[in-house]
């Protein structure tokens, strides 16, 4: 715990000694129970001894903000070539209108406003206005299908829904007839295609808060209570229907404000931080970083274009320059490739010194304390390093986050490499974001750090190993899954302690490390436990043009793997093309291959590429524990993994499900007699 967070805890107990007397002075809803399944419901909360502090609203915290930091710059976008600012009153101001104009739409209390934008400041002022306004705010992935838009506004009985442009609106068009709670449609980007009934602009929208009196906004916020539900996060369902993960005002406040300084983030008091908003904000992970936590602590948060993804996020990284990066494993990866596709074109002598340099980094950050740096580690960091690190655009970053899902060791190797920690958070949505937190001071490489200070945890089922199943207890459990009382038991224990469904060891420091999950652990027909990502990691590590690997083998009488080849991406549609990457086509010519395409090699064409993956298995094999975590057979796809192809998740993650069922005949032909690999 750091010395301003032991100071804060101190002043609390100071002035409240204990949870009794906190909640005696809280203005809370009555509550029977730790959880519910109602949208109106409310909570009891779990409360820690150490952080006894007062329960508050999203509407108090920005208060408490806007008092503080009223004349800093909130939000920022690009429209052209000029950046638009917001400052924290002005947002705090605009948050008010909008929460009137959903008001005069007809917002229902505990109804939804489901947004369904991609990052920019009118998401951050629909989220807000949502919530001042006493209705529940619920993101909706821009990706998603219009059945998908459709199951999320229903569940979560929206009365309106706000929309990016014309592609998106179309979606909700189309579904429209089966939202019997909808009321209204806002579009907030480009001119109204045409006006249709209960469609408004972004300005109507905005120029409809002066017919509601201040007086009624007022006493919507002042009937609102922090153990009452406020935000949505639907979780990527991939086999069934997502799940609505019902977020108090106390889950949102406590967590931007406990878990951002377990990460070291900085009120704009000492430093203002300045982040850069990209993935998405239906995501709890986005959602805990840029969005609440920005408010908590006064930070600045510019919005990447539509395209970051595409390849547009460096450049805004550069403009910006911002002073902490949150990323997930798969963007962290992408960053990796693409240095290593620039560094074979340059020059001799700057590849000699860039490769010297990283290697001179990667040692020392392994070997020795941050603080503890030899010269030569100096003088690499300082001439070859920096300008690296500038080039990404972190010239300024003193802290960079990797989240929402496991990250490989070489990655982390490789950014170290860089003189730069990937600082892992540990968490998920019904923790309301991270539970375990790295930080600039609380660090070991491939863990996920430390408890956050006030939040609990037990491993149950301990083996042998000292793994078990991670399970959670604070401020920040959700309050239950809208609608669905069986799924909620299942989550939590008798106790009310959150059951992860992850396995994990702590050290003797209670540093935490995430070995696999409970879903995802292949169990063989032999009755052999395994794990599938330390041997899908070995692998992509023995091959670098390797992209994914997917180990199979549940009730199997052994093991298999999915492999795809790293290739270029259409920058239109973020499909994966027929071309290799850079760093495949390098790896080919290494061996010998003159091969550039995904089709050059599957199906057995590329003799050469086809014996060096199969020596890079058998080197994987050889460290294996037993016989039974022996990779027998694999194929590779003709295709790498995607979010528009559906393998992978809006945060990039491995959906393992909907692989297994799109590629059922590759996998049952590993299983036949008659096998031949492709």
């Amino acid at each position: 715990m750091t010395d301003l967070m032991q100071q804060d805890v101190g002043n609390r107990l100071s002035e409240k000694t204990s949870i009794e007397e906190v909640l005696a002075g809280a203005e809370l809803a009555p509550a029977q129970s730790l959880w519910t399944t109602e949208a109106s419901g409310s909570v009891q909360l779990r409360m820690d001894e150490l952080c006894p502090e007062h329960p508050i609203t999203v509407h108090q915290m920005f208060t408490n903000s806007v008092q503080k930091y009223r004349k800093l710059t909130a939000l920022a976008s690009k429209r052209g070539n000029k950046w638009e600012k917001v400052t924290f009153s002005e947002y705090y101001h605009l948050s008010r209108m909008a929460a009137k104009g959903f008001l005069k739409l007809g917002l229902e209390r505990f109804h939804s406003v489901a947004i369904l934008v991609f990052n920019s400041a009118e998401w951050f002022i629909a989220a807000v206005g949502t919530v001042f306004a006493g209705g529940i705010m619920a993101g909706i992935y821009t990706t998603n299908s219009p059945d998908a838009c459709l199951y999320v506004a229903n569940d979560s009985r929206a009365n309106i829904i706000v929309v990016e442009n014309q592609k998106q609106l179309d979606k909700i068009l189309e579904v429209k007839d089966k939202l019997p709670h909808l009321k209204a449609i806002v579009q907030y980007s480009g001119s109204l295609r045409e006006k249709l009934p209960n469609l408004y602009s972004w300005e109507e929208f905005m120029g409809l808060g002066p017919e509601v009196s201040e007086q009624e906004l007022d006493e919507v916020i002042c009937s609102q209570k922090a153990n009452q539900c406020c935000v949505l996060i639907y979780t990527s369902g991939t086999t069934r229907s997502p799940k609505g993960v019902m977020l108090s005002h106390d889950n949102i406040t406590w967590t931007a404000h406990h878990a951002s300084r377990a990460g070291d983030m900085q009120p704009a008091e000492i430093r203002q931080e300045s982040l850069v908003s990209y993935l998405p904000l239906s995501h709890i992970a986005a959602q805990i970083y840029d969005r609440w936590t920005e408010i908590q602590w006064g930070e600045q948060v510019s919005f990447a274009q539509p395209d970051a993804l595409k390849g547009s996020l460096v450049d805004t990284l550069r403009e910006v320059t911002p002073t902490a990066h949150m990323g997930v494993p798969r963007v962290w990866e992408k960053i990796v490739e693409k240095i290593k596709e620039g560094i074979p074109r340059c020059g001799y002598m700057k590849r000699k010194l860039v490769t010297r340099a990283m290697s001179v980094s990667l040692e020392a950050n392994q070997r020795l304390p941050k603080h503890e740096k030899s010269f030569l580690f100096t003088l690499a960091d300082s001439l070859v390093l920096q300008k690296l690190r500038a080039e990404l655009g972190f010239s300024n970053c003193m802290k960079l986050f990797s989240g929402a899902a496991p990250i490989g060791s070489e990655t982390l190797q490789f950014f170290l490499g860089l003189n730069i920690r990937l600082y892992e958070a540990y968490g998920m949505s019904e923790s309301s974001g991270p539970h375990f937190m790295s930080g600039p001071k609380v660090y070991q490489f491939s863990s996920c750090g430390k408890v956050v200070p006030g939040c609990q945890y037990k491993l149950v089922n301990v083996d042998g190993d000292g793994i078990g199943e991670v399970c959670f207890w604070g401020h920040n459990i959700f309050m239950g899954f809208l609608n669905l009382k069986d799924k909620t038991k299942e989550a939590l224990d008798e106790d009310g302690w959150l059951q992860s469904g992850d396995l994990g060891k702590v050290d003797e420091d209670g540093f935490l490390y995430i070995t696999g999950r409970i879903k995802e652990l292949i169990i063989t027909a032999g009755g052999e436990n395994i794990p599938p990502l330390p041997i899908e990691d070995a692998v992509k590590q023995e091959l670098p043009i390797i992209s994914n690997a997917m180990l199979i083998g549940d009730k199997r009488t052994f093991l298999s793997m999915l492999l795809t080849l790293k290739c270029t991406i259409n920058p239109e549609t973020t499909e994966p093309t027929d071309i290799l990457s850079l760093e495949a086509v390098e790896f080919c010519q290494w061996l010998g291959s003159q091969s550039t395409k995904v089709s050059d090699i599957i199906g057995g064409k590329d003799k050469l590429v086809y014996q060096s993956i199969e020596e890079g298995i058998a080197r994987v094999n050889s460290k294996a524990t037993s016989n039974a975590q022996r990779i027998q057979k694999w194929t590779i796809l003709g295709k790498d993994f995607s979010i528009v192809g559906g393998e992978l998740g809006p945060t990039m993650k491995l959906c393992r499900p909907v692989v297994l069922q799109m590629y059922h005949s590759e996998i049952e032909s590993f299983y036949s007699q008659s096998y031949r690999r492709n």
